[in-house]
């Protein structure tokens, strides 16, 4: 294939990935939305004032990183997983594999799919969250850069669990036994610094603490984890991830019978 016939393909399917889900936007953009909100109401204007500070900021502004990520990780991973496995079940994806489009694209695609899902989703709790907050931005560079790196994450997460999936069951089971208790402990609502020195040592093995905290330091500037070894953890995961994505497309697991 030529390079305008693969940017072609690739288009098609981000294209396609984004009308899936703004066409049931009520189901994909609104619920996401209104959860942050109540996690706004309760914990920042409710028990917020009665923490006081961490991190040197206010606890309202210091839990609205970690919020807006966590929209971005669950919301790019479910995209992906949703549609792709769909996909696989209804037997359309083979279509898509027996065509001369190589895998890398239809992986790509797929991904960029739920990055544009995951940042679609964490502009509107952004956008929600100056309701409640002063928001301020100290390094717009990393703040962009962080929230795109952890979207394409969590969209190959997703795509990876996607392919293992036998039946629709089986797509909720990471979400709800290994996404969430990681994303609660990921240091959303509190300052690792916080917990004794054992557990703090425990949360860093914990690959969300890394890019909530990096995306923390891009509009607060503070940060738990050095920023370096944030982004070294973060590009590391991708490439291990991509990679094994790719090679289980290309092997067909879980798709060819």
């Amino acid at each position: 294939m030529s390079a305008r016939e693969k940017w072609v393909a690739f288009i098609t399917i981000v294209i396609k990935e984004v009308r899936r889900f703004t066409r049931i936007w009520a189901q994909t953009l609104l619920p996401p939305a209104i959860t942050i909100s109540l996690y706004f109401v309760i914990f920042g204007n409710l028990i917020g004032p009665r923490i006081g500070k961490m991190g040197g900021h206010d606890y309202m502004d210091f839990i609205v990183p970690g919020l807006i990520m966590m929209s971005v990780i669950t919301n790019s991973y479910a995209n992906v997983v949703s549609s792709f496995f769909s996909m696989k079940f209804q037997h359309c994806i083979e279509e898509i594999l027996v065509s001369p489009v190589p895998n890398w694209i239809v992986l790509a695609g797929y991904v960029a799919g739920g990055v544009a899902r995951g940042l679609c989703v964490g502009l509107i709790v952004t956008l929600l969250s100056l309701a409640f907050t002063d928001l301020q931005v100290h390094h717009l560079g990393v703040v962009v850069s962080v929230v795109i790196l952890t979207a394409v994450l969590f969209s190959l997460g997703g795509f990876i669990n996607a392919v293992f999936a036998n039946k629709f069951d089986d797509i909720s089971i990471v979400p709800t036994f290994v996404l969430t208790p990681l994303t609660y402990l990921g240091g959303v609502f509190y300052s690792i610094s916080l917990l004794p020195e054992f557990w703090q040592t425990i949360s860093l093995g914990n690959p969300i603490l890394y890019m909530i905290n990096a995306f923390r330091y891009g509009l607060l500037g503070v940060s738990d984890i050095d920023i370096g070894i944030a982004y070294g953890m973060i590009l590391l995961f991708i490439v291990v991830l991509f990679s094994y994505s790719l090679w289980l497309l290309n092997r067909g697991v879980g798709i060819r019978k």
